[in-house]
């Protein structure tokens, strides 16, 4: 025997395992699930969307019936914080979450370029990236000082150069140049970050770690060619000399070869002499000869 039971559905019931599936600079796609398994009505839903930094709140209306819903909220800004809160039109009990967008992304191409008495800030515009940023919006530029463990905000432009002076030799700084933050600094862009070390030693050292690693492979590269380069010389050296060496003794065989022997003769040391060897050997005195001592 065997009972069917069906569930009486309660519209009071919030929505189920509310998350955020992606986030981008000015969008955020939530998804929930709907109270009870299987409407058999559309479900009208209420997505608030509170703004943390600007205190402002919107509210959508998203209907359904499918048991899995997915939104995507839109008109956000970057690197803004939000709570989203999504309850069924009847203002039943509530699911929420807290969102926080990507913010804008960092200057390209920071550089310094020193001066006799103060050093100047060099970077592209983030406009050329970022379609959401306005120039009008300006940068703010933070330096730290590793020596005295301390980190200044030195100020804002509108432009894509800063001038910073008043530093102190024997110390370090670090650079950092980002989009300027908006409503007491909770809306801000990513940092591009540049050190500048060894101030007043006459060395250039505003490279990135980026760019040191750049300088090496520059030094590297091509010390390794020219190493390649010499092996390949030294290698047709030795071969041209082992065929020089082999014509040589080719050319003095054929020039001792006996075509009536087959083969190729070759004197011995005893042989060797000048011409007086063909003269006769002297190979004794004669007892009646006189022997003249001078």
């Amino acid at each position: 025997d065997y009972v069917v039971v069906k569930m009486i559905p309660d519209n009071r019931l919030p929505p189920r395992h509310l998350h955020a599936v992606r986030t981008g600079k000015t969008f955020a796609v939530v998804k929930w699930e709907s109270p009870y398994d299987s409407p058999d009505q559309d479900m009208l839903y209420a997505v608030a969307v509170k703004d943390l930094v600007r205190k402002t709140d919107k509210i959508y209306k998203v209907k359904s019936r499918n048991s899995t819903v997915e939104y995507t909220i839109k008109k956000l800004e970057p690197g803004g914080k939000y709570h989203v809160i999504v309850q069924l039109g009847n203002m039943s009990k509530e699911s929420s979450m807290k969102i926080n967008t990507v913010p804008l992304s960092a200057p390209d191409a920071l550089k310094i370029i020193t001066e006799n008495d103060h050093i100047l800030l060099f970077w592209k515009s983030l406009a050329l990236k970022e379609s959401n940023f306005n120039e009008s919006r300006g940068y703010e530029i933070h330096m730290f000082d590793s020596l005295m463990n301390i980190t200044a905000y030195l100020g804002n432009t509108t432009e894509n150069f800063f001038k910073v002076s008043n530093l102190k030799i024997g110390h370090n700084y670090s650079f950092s140049v980002q989009a300027r933050c908006l409503y007491g600094g909770q809306m801000c862009g990513e940092p591009a970050t540049l050190l500048y070390d060894e101030l007043g030693t006459g060395k250039d050292s505003s490279a990135t770690k980026s760019g040191r690693a750049t300088d090496v492979a520059a030094i590297v590269v091509p010390v390794l060619f020219l190493l390649l380069v010499t092996l390949g010389i030294g290698f047709v050296v030795l071969y041209m000399r082992h065929r020089r060496l082999q014509n040589s003794f080719t050319a003095f065989a054929n020039s001792h070869y006996s075509s009536r022997l087959g083969s190729a003769i070759f004197s011995s040391g005893d042989d060797l002499g000048d011409e007086d060897d063909e003269a006769p050997m002297i190979t004794g005195f004669s007892d009646d000869v006189p022997m003249v001592i001078a």
